[in-house]
């Protein structure tokens, strides 16, 4: 099975989640950075960061992206999500503005 071709920004973001490098997944995102968890709203660094700790790089989480695709400034990965919190197919829904990630949204996949 061939890897998906993920546009940039979100293909350094996934590198990133997967290396569990904290500061290159909290660059990716713009200042004013959101993180919608199953409807938990994480907004700005410092939020984004706490809820990173315990449910994403602290979880030592890795994406494997099965589907992406890309329209105007959305790119939507599913892949199968693993970590010491979480784990099984999600659905990852980017929207990218000046080449950061202004928001992520997590649902099932």
């Amino acid at each position: 099975m061939s890897t998906p071709e993920i546009p940039e920004p979100v293909a350094s973001f996934i590198t990133a989640v997967n290396r569990h490098d904290e500061d290159g997944f909290l660059n990716a995102f713009t200042r004013d950075g959101l993180v919608d968890d199953w409807g938990r709203i994480f907004s700005g660094r410092e939020a984004i960061k706490a809820w990173s700790d315990g449910e994403f790089i602290g979880a030592a989480g890795t994406l494997t992206p099965t589907r992406v695709t890309q329209l105007g400034t959305k790119v939507t990965v599913v892949g199968e999500w693993s970590s010491t919190f979480a784990n099984g197919l999600s659905r990852f829904d980017f929207t990218v503005a000046g080449g950061k990630i202004s928001r992520m949204t997590i649902r099932e996949g």
